[in-house]
C-alpha cells in the first residue's frame, strides 16, 4: 500500500552524516524534517573525508567552503611500533601511485558541523526541528515521532542518523551485536616544529593505532588508542607533559611538538545490527556501523549510506518507507558495512593479540601489501571506493591480453 507523497522523511539526528542525509535527500525532491539541536561548536575532533566521499559534499555545494579549512593527504602510512618479536615493515600508501592528487582532506568537524549547519538553513525544503525526539509510533503506512516540545512529525520514512545508542533503531526493533574493547582514544590536535607534507602516520602500538592525521601549517591532529585508565592519566597532564609524551610517541618524526589546548576520551566499541532497516526506519552513520578508529573509515562509511540512500529514495519516491525499498537498502548496504567493520576489528584484534600466529599473519599481510605495487594500488582504491581495486585490475587484464 502507498502512502501520502506528502509526508516526507524525517532524519533523526544533527551531527555531520544527519546533516548530510537531510541534504541529499532534499536533493531528491523529497520534503525533509531533520531533527536534533544545533551541532557543538567545541568538538575538536577531526575527520578525514576521502575523495569519493568529498564529490558527495561537491556535489550538495558545500566543498569550496571547507577547502580551505581542511588539509590534503597525500600520503599515509603505516609503521608497527610494537616491541613484539614479530614486527611488520613500514607500509607507505602514495595518492600519486594510482594517478590522484590526495586520497582526501583532513577536515576539523567544528568547520564540518558549521559549514553543513548553514547550508540546510539555506535549504527550503528543509525543516530543521531543533529539538529531541521523545517518542517513536510506528504504523503500516507512516512513522511518527513526538518531539520534546510535545508536538508532533508524521512521515513516510524516519532515517536514525542518531548515533550509537539509536533510540529510532530501537524503535524499529533493530537488535545489535556490540563488543566493547579494553581501549579508549584520546583525541588532541598538535602544533609542530617541522612540516608535515601532508602525510599521515598511524603508528600501531600494542593498545591501538596513535594516528597522525595533518592539519593546515604545521599542524597535526591525534587519537591515541590506549587503556582507560592510561588515556584518563594522558588527559590530566597538564599541556607541557603531554607534549612530551606525545612527541616521543611520535619519534620525533615532526620535531618540537606543543599540544593545544582542549582535549577529549571516548571509550572504543563495536556496534552492527542484524539489520540496516525495517518498520520505515533505516539506519546511517553510527546507528548502522561503529568501530575502532582505524584508517578513517567511520564517516566515510555514513556518507556512503547517504549515497546508497538517496539513490533509493529516488528510486521509490512513492513511498521511501515501503518494505520493498528498505530491503533495497538492506541488500545494498550489507556487503559494504560487513566488509569495512570485519576488516578493522580484526586488525585492531590483532594489535591487541600477544598470540605469535596473529603476529606472523599481520606482519606477513602488511608486508606483501608494502612490497607489491599492484597490491597496494588495489587496497588504496579499495580503501576509497569498494569494488575500484578489483575493477581496475580486471580493467588491466583485459587490457594486457588486447595486447
Amino acid at each position: 500500500m502507498n502512502t501520502d507523497r506528502n509526508l516526507g522523511i524525517i532524519v533523526a539526528g544533527s551531527g555531520p552524516v544527519g546533516m548530510i542525509a537531510a541534504l541529499a535527500l532534499s536533493a531528491t525532491g523529497a520534503r525533509v524534517t531533520l531533527v536534533g539541536p544545533s551541532p557543538s561548536s567545541t568538538d575538536r575532533r577531526t575527520t578525514a573525508v576521502m575523495r569519493p566521499a568529498l564529490g558527495l559534499l561537491d556535489g550538495l555545494g558545500v566543498l569550496d567552503a571547507l577547502r580551505p579549512k581542511a588539509a590534503p593527504l597525500k600520503v599515509m602510512r603505516i609503521v608497527d611500533a610494537t616491541q613484539r618479536l614479530i614486527r611488520s615493515p613500514v607500509v607507505t600508501f602514495r595518492a600519486a601511485e594510482i594517478g590522484a592528487d590526495h586520497f582526501g582532506l583532513n577536515i576539523p568537524n567544528r568547520d564540518l558541523n558549521a559549514t553543513l549547519a548553514a547550508a540546510i538553513l539555506e535549504r527550503p525544503a528543509i525543516e530543521w526541528r531543533q529539538s529531541l525526539v521523545e517518542a517513536w509510533t510506528i504504523g503500516e503506512c507512516s512513522i511518527s515521532a513526538r518531539l520534546g516540545d510535545e508536538s508532533q512529525i508524521e512521515a513516510a520514512l524516519a532515517v536514525a542518523a542518531d548515533g550509537r545508542m539509536s533510540s529510532a533503531r530501537d524503535a524499529a526493533g533493530i537488535r545489535t551485536s556490540t563488543r566493547s574493547y579494553p581501549q579508549a582514544a584520546l583525541v588532541v590536535n598538535v602544533a609542530h616544529s617541522r612540516p608535515h607534507g601532508f602525510m599521515s602516520t598511524e603508528f600501531h602500538t600494542e593498545t591501538g593505532p596513535f594516528t597522525q592525521v595533518p592539519l593546515p601549517g604545521n599542524r597535526s591532529s591525534l587519537v591515541w588508542v590506549v587503556r582507560p585508565q592510561t588515556a584518563d592519566e594522558l588527559a590530566a597532564l597538564d599541556d607541557a607533559a603531554l607534549s612530551v609524551r606525545v612527541e616521543e610517541k611520535m619519534q620525533s618524526l615532526l620535531g618540537r611538538v606543543t599540544v593545544e589546548p582542549g582535549r577529549q576520551v571516548f571509550p572504543l566499541s563495536a556496534i552492527l545490527p542484524v539489520r540496516f532497516a525495517q518498520n520505515r526506519v533505516v539506519l546511517v552513520g553510527e546507528a548502522a556501523h561503529v568501530f575502532p578508529p582505524i584508517g578513517a573509515q567511520g564517516l566515510n562509511l555514513g556518507i556512503r549510506d547517504v549515497r546508497d540512500l538517496a539513490d533509493i529514495v529516488e528510486r521509490n519516491a512513492d513511498d521511501p518507507g515501503a518494505q520493498d525499498a528498505l530491503a533495497a537498502y538492506d541488500r545494498q548496504r550489507r556487503p559494504d558495512v560487513l566488509a569495512r567493520a570485519g576488516a578493522v576489528n580484526l586488525l585492531n584484534i590483532s594489535l591487541l593479540s600477544d598470540m605469535l600466529p596473529a603476529q606472523l599473519a599481520r606482519s606477513a599481510g602488511l608486508g606483501m601489501i608494502g612490497g607489491l605495487a599492484p597490491l597496494r594500488a588495489f587496497f588504496m582504491r579499495e580503501g576509497l571506493q569498494p569494488g575500484s581495486g578489483l575493477a581496475t585490475m580486471l580493467s588491466d587484464l583485459r587490457e594486457q591480453v588486447r595486447r
